[in-house]
């Protein structure tokens, strides 16, 4: 009867300890920071590009065998670069398309600026109180023509979070396509 409880034993302790523990909990850790990152780049308070980033550097870090290569780091830098070029810069280029002056337009930064040390609406709203307070203050527009750069401003802003969401998709598909292929 010993021997029979023995073998049971041996052939579970076959199965539990080739078992990769840590590469589970890895990988668990990965994509729950992975999904947190593709979130992120929707919602302000998460930076989801540079989130996506680092999760590429630690897991590459923790799992070697399984993890980034050097070319393929170097692409989710530029991707990362390239989501924050597009965030910034399309609120001006939405307000220049509707008419904005070199005024509204650097109020468009200022705010964007200004608007990332507030809460959630911040990064929202500045963008759009900067373009309207400088139309108005400083290239002394009316208020009707400093609304529709305004209004340029935030679909541009909304274009930029499209398309950031679009960056970090591309970033967690160069994630896996490199730790999978390359």
């Amino acid at each position: 009867m010993l021997e029979w409880w023995q073998n049971v034993w041996n052939s579970v302790a076959q199965w539990i300890q080739p078992a990769q523990w840590s590469g589970a909990a890895v990988w668990t850790l990965t994509i729950s920071l992975l999904v947190l990152g593709v979130i992120g780049s929707v919602l302000p308070l998460l930076p989801g590009p540079l989130l996506i980033f680092v999760t590429g550097l630690i897991h590459t870090w923790l799992r070697p065998e399984s993890g980034m290569s050097w070319p393929g780091i170097i692409l989710l830098g530029l991707l990362l670069v390239l989501a924050y070029v597009l965030d910034f810069a399309s609120g001006a280029f939405g307000a220049k398309w509707f008419g904005a002056s070199r005024w509204g337009i650097a109020g468009v930064f200022i705010g964007g600026m200004a608007g990332m040390f507030f809460p959630f609406p911040g990064l929202i709203v500045g963008p759009l109180v900067g373009a309207l307070a400088f139309e108005m203050i400083f290239a002394e527009k009316q208020v009707r023509p400093a609304i529709k750069s305004t209004w340029g401003a935030l679909l541009g802003t909304t274009a930029g979070l499209i398309l950031r969401l679009v960056v970090s998709l591309a970033m967690v598909a160069v994630f896996f396509i490199d730790a999978f292929w390359w």
